[in-house]
């Protein structure tokens, strides 16, 4: 049992004790912790606690489900200088993030046979599901190109044609990760990652289609160019097997190194962010990251194609609103006790959350603060969210709905169903490479997102800006 104390609305302290260095953070409603499966991951929170060097609480946003190690829907800073870092504490699927597009055309008026069209150019143009493949003339990354990629993020797709530049300034630290090396890669990861450049991958990936609904805040809607009733485009996809072969390397080194040794549980495994295997691990993880950043560039790029073959309308008139990562591991500067310090801050499905005045937004975003993508599941809807930096969380804000279910439960509760035809009479469109990962992503595999979100806005993290309702949806 975990005796939670409520502090403020919708946030509640788990008191340190035992090993425990800092106290736990949940942001949740009474709904949420009534959840039949919450007490495994706060287990989890309460373990990494005890990761050296952690400051502040170790945080749990309300789309909190089991992960490795961390829980998803984990934040944890630890000291720059003092701390540690951890590959569960970002994820295997590192970078795995959302980007928003905004199309200048109504969703109603794109007819049946139309969306069918849009639905099917983008699943021939995108590669999608497990492993990897070259529609859409995707070309095999070189030696050279893997260079150019980490050096420069997600502005090397850009300069090679896939989309504009100033996609650049509607990414998270401008689609690029300062500090990567190719060299700290190894040759496996590389080879895995290939030629997925461009792809979707599969389980909870996904590029869905729909239409703006409900606008909560018009006045920073309207700022950032979203209206009520047009098309917009929600990308769900990472770093591939580029980016798990870097984190399992990366723990299979940890742990022959020794730092699994005084952890209550060794998936926490962490090494001292200044010593040559927290080096090592930062420089291969944010290679990884700049992976991520072009892939969600290049599938952008199919998809504006796609809307130009089948609606057209011109790539460049499709915009961009935001990408954000929600696992990933970043240096920030942070107020604490007064002071402001470098912290090494985990996000594991967990979105940065910069309020107004941050500097290192764009201009747009400075008057505004950043926006949260939050996407829900492909029955129901996503939320459009802006961050007001809220300090308790490390201005982090939740990645998702979150699974309310495991993968395995879904399939059992799905098994012998068209889930295909089902999903049409709800009216979504849906084409997967496969049948496995639809039943696995059911809508009722999933929380509530509205429920979700309200717990976000209720404790200060993020305000709700626009409601998005799904229509169209590929999935691996």
């Amino acid at each position: 049992m975990f005796n939670l104390e409520k502090i403020k609305p919708a946030t509640y302290l788990l008191p340190k004790e035992g090993g425990m260095l800092v106290p736990g953070l949940v942001i949740a409603n009474e709904a949420l912790l009534n959840e039949a499966e919450i007490e495994q991951p706060l287990q989890q929170v309460r373990n990494v606690a005890h990761l050296p060097g952690i400051v502040g609480y170790s945080i749990a946003m309300p789309d909190i489900h089991w992960g490795y190690g961390f829980p998803i829907g984990g934040v944890a800073g630890t000291d720059a200088e003092t701390g540690v870092i951890s590959p569960g504490g970002v994820g295997y699927d590192i970078n795995c993030g959302v980007r928003l597009a905004i199309v200048p055309l109504p969703f109603n008026t794109l007819n049946d046979r139309t969306r069918r069209a849009l639905l099917d150019e983008i699943f021939r143009l995108v590669p999608a599901g497990v492993g990897h493949g070259h529609r859409g003339g995707k070309r095999t990354l070189t030696d050279a190109d893997y260079k150019h990629l980490v050096e420069q993020g997600s502005e090397w797709s850009v300069r090679k044609g896939y989309g504009f530049m100033q996609d650049l300034d509607h990414t998270e630290s401008h689609g690029y990760i300062a500090g990567a090396d190719i060299n700290a890669v190894s040759a496996e990861a590389r080879l895995r990652g290939r030629d997925q450049l461009g792809s979707v991958g599969s389980g909870n990936h996904f590029i869905e289609i729909g239409e703006v609904g409900h606008l909560f805040l018009p006045d920073i809607a309207h700022a950032w160019g979203v209206e009520k009733g047009l098309t917009y485009i929600l990308i769900h996809s990472g770093s591939r097997g580029f980016g798990h072969q870097v984190c399992q390397d990366t723990l299979n080194s940890f742990v022959k190194l020794g730092y699994a040794e005084g952890l209550p549980d060794r998936q926490l495994v962490a090494a001292p962010i200044q010593s040559p295997a927290g080096k090592q691990y930062f420089a291969a993880m944010a290679a990884a990251a700049n992976y991520a950043f072009n892939n969600r560039q290049q599938i952008l790029h199919s998809v504006r194609q796609a809307f130009q073959t089948t609606c057209g309308i011109a790539p460049e008139d499709i915009r961009l609103i935001y990408d954000v990562c929600h696992n990933i591991a970043k240096f920030e500067k942070h107020n604490i006790d007064g002071v402001e310090k470098t912290i090494c801050v985990h996000r594991k499905g967990a979105t940065r959350a910069f309020g107004p005045g941050a500097k290192e937004l764009a201009p747009i975003f400075r008057e505004t603060g950043q926006p949260v993508l939050v996407p829900g599941d492909m029955g129901r809807a996503s939320h459009l969210m802006v961050g007001l930096g809220n300090p308790m969380t490390w201005c982090s804000a939740c990645h998702g709905a979150g699974r309310a279910r495991s993968r395995h439960q879904s399939m059992k509760a799905w098994g012998g169903v068209d889930l295909v035809a089902h999903m049409k009479k709800q009216g979504i469109y849906v084409r997967a490479s496969s049948n496995r990962t639809v039943a696995e992503e059911m809508p009722d595999a999933y929380k509530d997102v509205d429920t979700v979100v309200e717990a976000v806005e209720e404790a200060g993290l993020a305000n709700r800006v626009a409601r998005l309702k799904p229509s169209l949806v590929v999935k691996g």
